[in-house]
């Protein structure tokens, strides 16, 4: 017998738990009938449970009162075979920024999953650049949140959801030691980069979070170096957008630097304290990623003049990061560490 075929006990269980848990937010889940239907469930099995246990889930995150982990994990896996559209009918917006808004990181993550979806495809990370609110507050979480596994998860969606919606991609793909820094597909429409960059609310949000001191000194900490960690990345997609601001009045406003210098800018020469040992590492660990994934990209006269004008000031303070940056080719594999130093030297030239 094809065991797709074989239909999933505890389901009539699981559903009157459901329903005592949403008429009781206070009351503990029973975890055994979770994990008993969850760890029967496949791909084929799950679409006839969706339209039963889902909303039930959905329902009863919007008001429970104990840790959501373990509906938040049966959730995830019967969103598996979704797309971005078809949840969106199972889960308004307001739900989502709900679980985003939420203090349990599995809400937390389980709205992740789901923006994770719209980086599919084009045409569903353009949907989701239109949803200003819910974009808003998975930013927020994202650099807000204090749990790793929740500031990993925002990355990791934020740079697949720019990825996939890129206009000006390197048409053939970019890899660096077996790592896939931009993947070879069409371009997408740009909506959420321009939805992320240029709308100055999220600009705002973005740097204010990470520059001015409206989170704790230690989750500020924890939002510079998740934009540090994520630029690389951006930058290898679309330089100029990194690169570029049209909010210099949010620039003087938060880092108090006039001109229209990007978030690159922002973070690799006016966000951290350099005083700061440990954002100190995380920044040269910054320019190395930065220059290593830089110098397999098509090459540009503007890209060069940038680069060389940012590590100029960012090292002319800065002896340990120039050493840093000097010794790099050093320390990268042998296949690399020629042409890395010569483009190191051409840099720092």
């Amino acid at each position: 017998m094809d065991t797709d075929t074989i239909p999933v006990t505890g389901v009539e269980e699981l559903e009157k738990h459901l329903d005592q848990l949403l008429a009781d937010p206070t009351l503990l889940p029973t975890h055994k009938l979770f994990d008993d239907v969850e760890l029967q469930l496949t791909d084929a099995n799950i679409p006839p449970l969706i339209p039963r246990l889902l909303p039930k889930i959905t329902e009863t995150l919007k008001q429970y009162q104990q840790d959501p982990a373990i509906l938040c994990s049966l959730a995830i896996k019967l969103l598996g075979p979704l797309n971005f559209t078809h949840i969106l009918s199972l889960a308004s917006e307001e739900s989502l920024i709900q679980a985003l808004r939420s203090p349990a990181p599995s809400a937390n993550i389980l709205a992740m999953t789901v923006l994770e979806k719209a980086a599919k495809s084009p045409g569903d990370a353009a949907i989701l650049a239109m949803m200003n609110n819910l974009v808003t507050d998975f930013l927020t979480r994202w650099l807000s949140a204090p749990q790793v596994e929740v500031g990993e998860k925002g990355s990791r969606v934020l740079g697949d959801l720019l990825d996939v919606d890129c206009d000006t991609r390197p048409p053939d793909g970019l890899s660096l030691n077996g790592m896939e820094i931009a993947v070879r597909k069409p371009p997408g429409q740009g909506l959420m980069w321009r939805r992320i960059f240029h709308d100055h609310d999220i600009y705002d949000l973005i740097l204010s979070l990470c520059g001015d001191g409206s989170l704790s000194p230690q989750q500020q900490s924890l939002a510079q170096g998740r934009l540090l960690r994520v630029l690389p990345r951006l930058a290898a997609l679309n330089f100029r957008a990194v690169t570029w601001s049209d909010h210099a009045d949010l620039n003087k406003r938060h880092a108090d630097f006039n001109g229209n210098g990007g978030l690159l800018h922002f973070a690799a020469l006016h966000m951290i304290d350099e005083e700061d040992t440990l954002m100190h590492l995380n920044l040269v660990d910054f320019f190395e990623t930065l220059l290593s994934i830089q110098r397999i990209t098509p090459y540009s006269a503007y890209k060069m003049d940038t680069l060389k004008k940012l590590v100029r000031d960012a090292t002319a303070q800065d002896d340990r990061l120039r050493a840093a940056i000097a010794t790099l080719p050093e320390r990268t594999v042998p296949e690399e560490s020629e042409d890395l130093s010569r483009f190191v030297l051409d840099i720092l030239s």
